[in-house]
């Protein structure tokens, strides 16, 4: 057997052993009544206080970022401009502001950081996600943050994850450059 073929055999191996590990971490989610994400994130912004009103006509809306979204009080999603959430680095567990102007328009803020900590690993795609693979786990990144920093399959990324809890999403924060020394993970 080739090189070549080796490796894209053991590829496959590993491609389907991680699908097989998501599944089954799936499944005992299920097992145990582990609550959803858009649930988790809902109790979070319930635990909100409260804004006034901004500006005439303009209404407000606090939520916690899930990843790609900002989930309110009531479990309701409102989408965040990935080109947002990538050039703030959120997170999952982030408190946004979200103010609707009368014209409709949406504006957010982050206005509660959760607290982070940066984590090195591999830029992968799988399934029509990028993802980095750090610590043995896959953290989600957005298609806006691997275009923006021009990262490819096979780069070293600094990954921003929330330093508290376990997620499934992470920010880039840096593409490690290519023939730089090697970093320690």
């Amino acid at each position: 057997m080739s090189q070549a073929s080796k490796l894209a055999l053991l590829k496959e191996m590993i491609d389907s052993a991680e699908s097989n590990i998501r599944s089954a971490k799936q499944i005992l989610s299920e097992m145990t009544g582990r609550k959803s994400s858009k649930t988790e994130y809902a109790k979070a912004a319930k635990e909100l206080e409260p804004l006034g009103e901004e500006g005439e006509g303009d209404k407000i809306i606090e939520g916690v970022f899930n990843g790609e979204t900002m989930v309110d009080k009531n479990g309701k999603i409102y989408p965040v401009p990935a080109n947002y959430a990538s050039k703030s680095k959120l997170i999952p567990g982030d408190v946004l502001k979200l103010t609707i102007k009368e014209d409709g328009s949406f504006q957010y803020k982050q206005i509660g950081p959760i607290e982070r900590k940066r984590i090195i690993g591999v830029l992968t795609y799988e399934n029509s996600q990028y993802k980095v693979i750090a610590n043995g786990k896959a953290y989600k990144v957005l298609l806006a943050s691997v275009t923006y920093f021009k990262a490819e399959v096979g780069d070293k990324i600094t990954l921003v994850v929330p330093s508290l809890e376990d997620s499934e999403w992470g920010a880039i924060e840096n593409v490690l450059p290519l023939g730089a020394a090697e970093i320690e993970e």
